[in-house]
């Protein structure tokens, strides 16, 4: 911890009331102040372990099963989706961080100091060129959107979509049909464009980006000749304001989180699984468990509260482990809404080949079910069971 700031206020009223004595307003400035601290170490420990929190369960098990009765049920109205890598990779787009098929295992070829370089915007500015060849690999247009996309146009199509936060950058939310308005693009978009020049930052569209990209020449500006970047957001870049408002309106009023295809790793896009209500569901689709952060370290490190799947306490957090593609489809199911996601992925493919005039389907993506894990019963344990009937 910093060493003591003497110019902090509770330390300066505290040598007011020490040094001065005369004063019944110091002696009530300095109570003020220690009651404030004392407040606010009541407010973070109540916090942090939940005490005199309102934890009400409003799923009657802990299972997909369970989510689905409670979609069904009037207590659900508005639905956040938070997404990210995950969701994409049936498409032909890699994730970030598997082992050997992520992005970062692959990027030998750019001859970086480290993997993550590729996305910090001080090495950006000195080496663009790594960068904008891995774009021309991974140019949003040349893929399209999954089951778990569709799955969220379905949400929204039927009134339960909130908003949908996403992680990617590779646009396939707004393909899959979804509105800026149900987007909050967490960490930017290839749509837009701008000049690096504080001074300067002209737009550029995405239709001038990829010429520039494709025909393998750094794009720079046609005013200042400074280097144009897409609009997504790097290391050491701040988020979109965007970011921070809808946060602030929307999770205070959410009724259930479904959270698909991300390893909750970034912040601080993964302290949003903190921000709902403490009755609010949380679904997991996933490969495996993930946003299961120390509570205590997580309140204090501002990470959050993180997931808890299998403790005593769990009371509103289900994991479904395995593909994304597979889970939404499995969600559909019991949902009675399959069939309608499968007509819907196979018409908007077909219309998506038709405009580019190719019949070529994405390399993983299929709407017939597949083997995959069964729904995360794991989760739902007898013993909750029987302690909560």
């Amino acid at each position: 911890m910093a060493d003591p700031d003497p110019s902090d206020p509770l330390e300066t009223q505290a040598g007011k009331v020490q040094e001065a004595q005369d004063s019944d307003s110091d002696t009530e400035e300095g109570a003020t102040g220690g009651e404030a601290e004392m407040d606010f170490l009541r407010n973070l420990f109540s916090q942090t372990l939940g005490l005199g929190s309102q934890k009400e369960r409003l799923l009657d098990e802990l299972s997909l099963e369970g989510v689905t009765r409670y979609m069904q049920s009037e207590r659900c109205r508005r639905v956040i989706c938070l997404v990210g890598a995950g969701i994409s990779t049936s498409a032909g787009i890699p994730d970030f961080r598997s082992p050997t098929t992520g992005l970062y295992a692959n990027l030998e070829k750019y001859h970086l100091p480290y993997p993550e370089a590729i996305f910090e915007i001080s090495y950006f500015k000195k080496h663009p060129e790594p960068f904008f060849a891995l774009a021309k690999e991974l140019y949003p247009g040349q893929f399209k959107p999954t089951i778990c996309h569709y799955f969220i146009r379905l949400l929204k199509e039927k009134g339960l979509l909130l908003r949908c936060y996403t992680q990617n950058i590779d646009t396939l939310e707004r393909v899959a049909g979804l509105e800026p308005q149900d987007l909050v693009e967490a960490h930017g978009t290839f749509y837009t464009s701008h000049c690096i020049s504080s001074s300067c930052r002209q737009e550029y569209s995405l239709s001038w980006m990829k010429e520039k990209i494709f025909s393998e020449s750094i794009p720079t500006c046609e005013k200042c000749q400074s280097v144009v970047k897409p609009d997504i957001v790097f290391f050491g870049e701040n988020l979109p304001p965007r970011f921070f408002s809808c946060m602030q309106s929307d999770f205070s009023k959410v009724d259930l989180l479904i959270i698909m295809g991300t390893s909750l790793q970034v912040q601080p896009f993964a302290s949003l699984i903190s921000k709902a209500p403490l009755s609010t569901p949380r679904l997991l689709i996933n490969k495996e468990k993930t946003g299961q952060t120390d509570p205590f370290l997580g309140m204090m490190m501002g990470l959050g509260g993180g997931m808890d799947f299998d403790s005593k306490k769990a009371y509103r957090d289900v994991a479904w482990l395995g593909d994304c593609d597979q889970g939404c489809l499995a969600l559909a199911d019991l949902l009675g809404w399959k069939k309608e996601l499968e007509d819907l992925v196979r018409k908007e493919h077909a219309s998506i080949d038709a405009q580019s005039g190719s019949q070529a389907p994405n390399p993983n993506t299929t709407t017939s079910p597949k083997k995959s894990p069964p729904p995360a019963k794991e989760v739902a344990r007898t013993k909750e069971k029987e302690e909560h009937q």
